[in-house]
C-alpha cells in the first residue's frame, strides 16, 4: 500500500485537512493517509523544515510526502515535486522544500496546473491527484512536469568560531523543551574531544550531555540531543522556556525586535 504523509499550517479546526484527504482517498484507491502535523508554524520555515524533516526520516522508500504550508505565498504560483532520500515531496515553491531537501541543487519539476483567476487550494489538490496517480504508476519525475529552479529563502544556520558554536532557538515543543539548530554531528565535530560549556540567558550554563531527562534531579536543568539528533534544552519535569525566558528565533525582523533570548552558545575549551 502506497504511503502519502500530510503536512499543513491549516489546524485541525478547519474543514480543509478532512476535505483534502476526502477528496484523495475518493480518486485514488489502495493510498494510506498520515498524518504528520497541521500545526506546522505559519511563515517560520526553519522550524517547518525541522519538524518535516525530523517525521520524513522515518518513512520507508517510496513515501510520498505532501506539504501544504503557505502554498499562496506569491502571485506566480507553483506546485513542485522532487525525490528525496528515495522519497517524494509535493509542495509550494515558496523555498520550505530546499530546506527539508539540504540541497538546494536537488531537481525539481513543477506541476501543470490549469489557467485560472481563481485558482484554489482545492484545485492544487485536483492537479496534485493526477501527479501521485503518475507516480503510483511508475511515471519518472521528467515526465510529470517541466524543470524549474527553487524559490530560495535565507537559511537559519547556526554560527562557528574556533572555539565556539552559536545557535538558534529553532523550536520550542508542547513540553517547553528549547530545541536549538545544533545536530550532534556539528557539535562533536567541532568538540572535537574537548569539554564545552552549553551557555544561554547571558549566565545558565552546562557543561554536559545527559542521556535522559532522568539523569538530573527533578527541576533541574540539562542538556540532551533529541531523537532527531539536535541540542535540546530541558527541565525535568519542568519547563525550560518558561523558566529561563527562552523564545524562538523570529526570521521576522520586527518579531526579532520584541524577543531577548534566542539563541544557544557553546564554548569549547
Amino acid at each position: 500500500m502506497a504511503i502519502l504523509t500530510f503536512t499543513s499550517d491549516i489546524g485541525d479546526k478547519d474543514y480543509l485537512p478532512g476535505a483534502i484527504k476526502g477528496k484523495i482517498l475518493g480518486s485514488i484507491s489502495g493510498i494510506q493517509i498520515v498524518d504528520i502535523t497541521h500545526h506546522l508554524p505559519a511563515f517560520h520555515f526553519a522550524q517547518c523544515a525541522y519538524l518535516c524533516k525530523s517525521a520524513f526520516n522515518h518513512f520507508p522508500p517510496g513515501s510520498i510526502h505532501l506539504i501544504f504550508a503557505n502554498v499562496f505565498d506569491s502571485k506566480d504560483l507553483e506546485i513542485v515535486l522532487t525525490q528525496y532520500n528515495n522519497q517524494w515531496l509535493i509542495g509550494s515553491n515558496n523555498g520550505l522544500l530546499p530546506m527539508i531537501l539540504d540541497d538546494e541543487n536537488n531537481p525539481v519539476v513543477k506541476l501543470r496546473l490549469p489557467a485560472t483567476d481563481n485558482f484554489s487550494i482545492m484545485d492544487a489538490v485536483s492537479v496534485i491527484i493526477d501527479t501521485l496517480q503518475g507516480l503510483l504508476a511508475g511515471n519518472t519525475l521528467e515526465s510529470i512536469g517541466e524543470p524549474t529552479q527553487w524559490t530560495k529563502k535565507p537559511e537559519l544556520s547556526p554560527q562557528i568560531g574556533d572555539n565556539w558554536i552559536e545557535g538558534q532557538i529553532l523550536y520550542i515543543d508542547r513540553f517547553e523543551n528549547v530545541v536549538a539548530n545544533i545536530p550532534k554531528k556539528l557539535f562533536e565535530e567541532q568538540r572535537n574531544g574537548r569539554g564545552f560549556s552549553i551557555v544561554f540567558k547571558r549566565d545558565e550554563v552546562i557543561d554536559s550531555i545527559s542521556n535522559s531527562y532522568a539523569d538530573v534531579a527533578p527541576g533541574q536543568k540539562l542538556a540532551i540531543f533529541n531523537a532527531a539528533g539536535y541540542l535540546e534544552i530541558a527541565v525535568n519535569k519542568g519547563n525550560a522556556a518558561g523558566l529561563f525566558g527562552l523564545q524562538g528565533y523570529a526570521e521576522n525582523q520586527y518579531l526579532s525586535n520584541r524577543i531577548f533570548y534566542q539563541t544557544i552558545r557553546v564554548y569549547f575549551q
